[in-house]
């Protein structure tokens, strides 16, 4: 095969390697549970609007655990934490106040038993936390469209562009051999 025919034929390989490359891919939502993790105070929500009502769990205060929690940095002040329907977790709801202001706070708890404290982050936000929107369409730039989300259409797209390249290899093969057209 001749120099012209290999640079093509590399040439459509990567044609077709770029189609299936950019064809659309779909995740799963990432987003953040609920559960509590040894050691950590975990919230729920993670996120809150003031006036919001929050949930303070935690598992790490050994079993029939109970804490006295403090909100105090987002200036909702102590509330009890008692043990939850796993006896090895303790539960406490507390309100934010109107008055707070967007930001990261952190929650503290110390356990009833023993010198231990454990804490978690509250973010307070102006707006709830609404589940992130994915843009559709293209952009309107007069350069061309996207390939958009049909998986049929990309694949149809992408073997007409290998089919196109395999053409032109041969052609030019052919036409390097002395062969004609």
């Amino acid at each position: 095969m001749g120099r012209t025919a290999r640079l093509l034929a590399g040439t459509g390989l990567a044609v077709v390697a770029a189609g299936f490359a950019s064809a659309p891919a779909y995740g799963g939502d990432t987003g953040t549970g609920a559960g509590s993790g040894a050691g950590t105070l975990v919230m729920s929500p993670a996120t809150v609007v003031p006036g919001g009502d929050v949930t303070a769990t935690t598992t790490g205060c050994g079993k029939k655990a109970a804490a006295s929690g403090n909100a105090g940095a987002v200036g909702a002040g102590t509330f009890p934490m008692a043990p939850g329907d796993d006896t090895s977790q303790a539960v406490g709801r507390f309100r934010v106040p109107e008055s707070a202001q967007p930001g990261t706070y952190e929650i503290v708890a110390r356990c009833a038993e023993g010198d231990r404290q454990v804490t978690g982050d509250l973010v307070v936000a102006l707006s709830a936390a609404r589940e992130e929107v994915q843009p559709r369409g293209s952009l309107k730039t007069g350069v061309g469209g996207g390939l958009g989300r049909d998986p049929v259409q990309t694949t149809a797209g992408v073997a007409a562009l290998a089919v196109a390249a395999a053409g032109g290899t041969w052609l030019l093969h052919r036409r390097a051999r002395g062969d004609g057209i």
